[in-house]
């Protein structure tokens, strides 16, 4: 704080070089602190890199933070009357047997390819791969950390590693999982706009590198908290709700239905157990973008 008293009468010299040596501490500490990397928006973007993005998957924290009901292994009394069965996975299954999960049910499966702008998860070949041999509609997902690096950016790495959409009837749209923050502040250090503009530009890159609108996977508590209850995406996005009880339960803003709905986090098949609203032809339709 600059002085704005009378000048001192005396003793000038001593009290002059006082402030000086203060002044130098101050400005050494100015340093430092800016030398920090912070939350601000001019931080790095590699400021909150993923330190163990293995341990991250579709709904990883869901459960941590909402719990799960009695009930978990879900319900078809939901918004149609008919579903389809599905599953998501990422390297935590380890060696997946999609042929098993087909003979039992399950006709689509969403796969992990990325998370920020350094991980790519290792069996994602390899799973996209084999779900699309054994006959199942498949799709892959990224791992959001919005206070790692702009959602831009997140969003090239993602369709630069997996997140590309090919028009076969067999892909679904990219997808990106927003969700509680595995490192830290639950909505990673962001304001409720914030929030709101960096998954917007997450899902507007995707739609200029890929013609598709990203399927969102969010619950609906975390989703009222971290962007307000926004309703902006709802008329181009799909949603993807997690929520382990016997209904999906009230969904985030705009959205009148969900299109998908993970109910579960084990059950018949590999990973967590997931349906699609809708008979197997609005799956097709949906990978077809008809």
């Amino acid at each position: 704080m600059q002085y704005t008293g009378p000048a001192p009468r005396h003793r000038w010299t001593s009290r002059r070089r006082s402030l000086l040596g203060l002044g130098g501490a101050l400005a050494a500490l100015a340093a430092l602190t800016t030398a920090v990397p912070g939350t601000a928006s001019g931080a790095t973007d590699s400021r909150h890199r993923p330190t163990h993005p293995e341990r991250d998957w579709l709904g990883s924290t869901v459960v941590a933070h909402e719990g799960r009901a009695v009930e978990s292994t879900g319900s078809k009394t939901t918004s149609r009357v008919t579903q389809t069965n599905g599953f998501d996975i990422s390297s935590w299954q380890g060696t997946v047997d999609f042929a098993g999960a087909y003979k039992k049910g399950a006709r689509f499966t969403y796969i992990k390819a990325t998370e920020g702008t350094s991980y790519r998860d290792a069996t994602f070949n390899t799973n996209y791969t084999n779900s699309y041999k054994a006959g199942l509609i498949r799709g892959a997902y990224h791992f959001a950390i919005p206070d790692s690096s702009t959602g831009k950016a997140q969003a090239d790495y993602f369709v630069a590693h997996g997140g590309n959409w090919s028009k076969d009837g067999k892909t679904l749209p990219p997808m990106v999982d927003i969700e509680y923050n595995p490192y830290g502040a639950t909505c990673y250090g962001l304001s409720k706009s914030a929030m709101v503009n960096w998954i917007s530009d997450f899902v507007t890159e995707v739609h200029a590198k890929t013609s598709r609108w990203a399927t969102i996977y969010t619950s609906s508590s975390w989703w009222t908290t971290c962007t307000g209850n926004s309703s902006v995406f709802a008329a181009n996005h799909p949603l993807f709700v997690a929520r382990y009880a016997s209904s999906a339960g009230t969904l985030p803003k705009g959205w009148p239905f969900y299109t998908f709905w993970q109910h579960a986090d084990s059950g018949t098949f590999p990973g967590d157990q997931d349906y699609f609203n809708g008979p197997l032809s609005g799956v097709q339709n949906l990978a077809g973008n008809t």
